[in-house]
């Protein structure tokens, strides 16, 4: 009879023992880049590697976790409810993040009397005419060539003002990344929503042919236990590609001798939003997670832990993916709901990306003078909400969706370099509050799971 296995060679063991070592790396690693800023520059090889490590998997394995979520239902119309759910908790967890952010800027007002003229112009190097003036001026200035010599270039660029995208617009861009007319583009690219459409449905169909899909229901459960076993292997190394990711990007800032005279500058403004990212994740989602599973939403925040640093070290709720799914399901929500949820999540679910661009739009209104009334608040939150809903899991991707935004209430694109300087450091918080809201919509679905298949959470 074998002996039963010690408390430290338990997988829950080895999972605490990853986040510490994880931590760990991370204060290394910052602290190396405050003491040798140029050194820890050269470790960006490091940090890619394992960006692109986790990237590559990425796409197979939604693919395959998506399909095994639904496989695991064994009948389609069990689909209904937990679909429902999700979609349900998406939406209100958007809206709830978007109103926190609004909030905390309206009682905050970081932009009001907090941020010089002079160094709103430094930083957003804001040029006055139409966007293709600006693009001349801008493109001169970065390569050297004259202003004349740019236009010639561009001579067939059409003056005027861009359109600004309206509501239609945005609704139907959304309805159109729904479907894809090359799934194989989408997967090189990694446009994980229609891939995940057409997973669902594909997955949908297999479970209404019985027996005679039994072999392919086989290969899709085997290969995304292989890629799953893929994503532990990775994780042995995490701890090194963490640290090389965190120090080479600390050690850029603290080279260019300004991270702390710009972020003195706006530090009212990142205070602001990074207490509502906090309001968000220590309230309001715990709390739709105590209200619906009667669950500690602490521990189960701790047992997340391991995907919540990765989250922030990366930047990438997507290359973050494998490690949430397999955290969450450690946790104790079923393996079905979390394959099902978290995936999906990852596309659309984003909590922290959502709150950041309704405060920082409306910061930017501050510096400008310009009062925003309830009804272009409103406006605000309708697109921060589609907007975060339709912003790629890749780092960064918040400031591109902004665009929208920003056009919606007619505030000059411009400005929005006013953030840049710490806005890399905004984006690993805010994707770690993707991470936790997507985890934590997995244990609210688990709850709409047949009984059978559901494992309790937290």
């Amino acid at each position: 009879m074998s002996q039963p296995a010690s408390h430290s060679d338990s997988p829950s063991s080895h999972s605490n023992a990853l986040t510490y070592w994880i931590f760990g790396s991370i204060v290394a690693a910052i602290v190396i880049a405050r003491l040798f800023p140029e050194f820890a520059m050269y470790m960006d090889v490091g940090g890619e590697l394992f960006l692109r490590a986790l990237r590559m998997i990425v796409v197979p394995l939604v693919f395959t976790s998506v399909l095994c979520g639904v496989l695991g239902l064994g009948d389609i119309r069990k689909l209904g409810k937990p679909g429902a759910a999700a979609i349900s908790y998406y939406l209100l967890t958007t809206i709830m993040a978007v109103a926190v952010g609004l909030l905390v800027v309206n009682v905050a007002k970081p932009g009001v009397g907090t941020v010089d003229p002079a160094v709103v112009q430094e930083h957003t190097g804001a040029t006055v005419g139409s966007p293709k003036s600006k693009l001349v001026k801008s493109l001169a200035s970065s390569t050297g060539m004259s202003v004349s010599e740019v236009a010639g270039v561009l001579k067939d660029l059409p003056e005027g003002e861009a359109e600004k995208p309206g509501m239609s617009k945005i609704f139907k861009n959304m309805a159109l990344m729904l479907v894809t007319d090359n799934l194989f583009v989408s997967a090189a690219e990694t446009q994980l929503l229609p891939i995940i459409v057409f997973a669902i449905v594909f997955g949908a169909m297999l479970t209404t042919m019985g027996s005679r899909v039994q072999l392919v229901t086989d290969f899709i459960e085997q290969t995304n236990a292989a890629l799953m076993q893929f994503v532990m292997l990775l994780m042995k190394i995490a701890p090194i590609g963490i640290f090389c990711l965190v120090a080479s990007r600390f050690g850029e800032a603290q080279a260019g001798g300004k991270f702390a005279e710009e972020l003195s500058q706006i530090g009212w403004y990142f205070g602001t939003v990074l207490s509502g990212l906090a309001i968000h994740a220590f309230l309001t989602l715990p709390l739709i997670f105590w209200v619906i599973t009667r669950k500690n939403p602490y521990l189960y925040l701790l047992r997340l832990s391991k995907a919540l640093l990765t989250a922030f070290s990366t930047a990438s709720s997507s290359a973050t993916l494998p490690i949430t799914m397999e955290c969450t399901e450690e946790a104790g929500v079923s393996k079905e709901s979390t394959e099902f949820v978290v995936p999906l999540g990852a596309t659309i679910n984003m909590d922290g990306t959502a709150l950041y661009e309704a405060a920082a739009v409306l910061f930017i209104a501050q510096v400008l003078g310009m009062e925003m009334d309830f009804t272009q608040q409103v406006l605000i939150a309708i697109t921060a909400t589609l907007a975060a809903i339709g912003a790629a899991g890749i780092p960064e991707a918040g400031l591109v969706t902004m665009l929208i935004v920003l056009n919606a209430v007619n505030l000059p694109i411009e400005y929005i370099g006013l953030i840049l300087s710490v806005d890399w450091l905004l984006d690993r918080f805010r994707t770690a509050v993707n991470c936790f809201g997507d985890a934590i919509g997995a244990a609210v679905v688990d709850t709409t799971m047949p009984k059978s298949t559901s494992a309790s959470p937290g």
